[in-house]
């Protein structure tokens, strides 16, 4: 597995300091953020997801702890939107050039606009895809929220 993707190599050239973190993908996982939570031994708080939604018809991008929901509601109130919902796999992964249970909000192919749950503000470190199914990247969330410009909003659901 390389652990150079457009993922590791945005972060880099942003100057953002990270750790990378490998780990047994599992393609058979109820749920992906889960399971990579489990392999790399860390609490699922601390490891986000990353999902590709629509908001009023248009691409976002939505990071939050594996073992939350998010709300739709949420997610197209903090964009100023009227109404959102999850993103079709395939046109995900047409749109960010990453492979679904590998997509990482660094480094895809079109820039959209990016939201993080506040409470992982409140963490040291988390972890995020990086860009690659098995690999992870460790980051403080205050890096990752600069180099993605991302809003930080309550985005799970209750």
């Amino acid at each position: 597995m390389s652990k150079t993707t457009r993922a590791t190599q945005t972060l880099s050239k942003a100057g953002i300091r990270f750790e990378t973190v490998t780990y047994d993908y599992d393609p058979h996982a109820e749920r992906i953020g889960l399971q990579a939570a489990a392999a790399v031994g860390e609490a699922p708080h601390r490891v986000l997801k990353t999902l590709m939604a629509e908001l009023d018809g248009k691409p976002v991008c939505v990071v939050v702890p594996s073992d939350r929901e998010v709300s739709m509601k949420k997610l197209a109130a903090a964009f100023g939107g009227k109404s959102a919902q999850m993103m079709k796999p395939a046109d995900a992964e047409r749109l960010t050039g990453y492979h679904v249970g590998g997509i990482s909000p660094f480094g895809q192919r079109k820039l959209v606009p990016t939201a993080i749950e506040i409470a992982a503000m409140d963490e040291d470190m988390v972890y995020m895809n990086g860009g690659q199914r098995g690999l992870q990247v460790r980051l403080p969330p205050k890096d990752a929220q600069r180099v993605l410009k991302a809003i930080v909003a309550a985005l799970v659901a209750d």
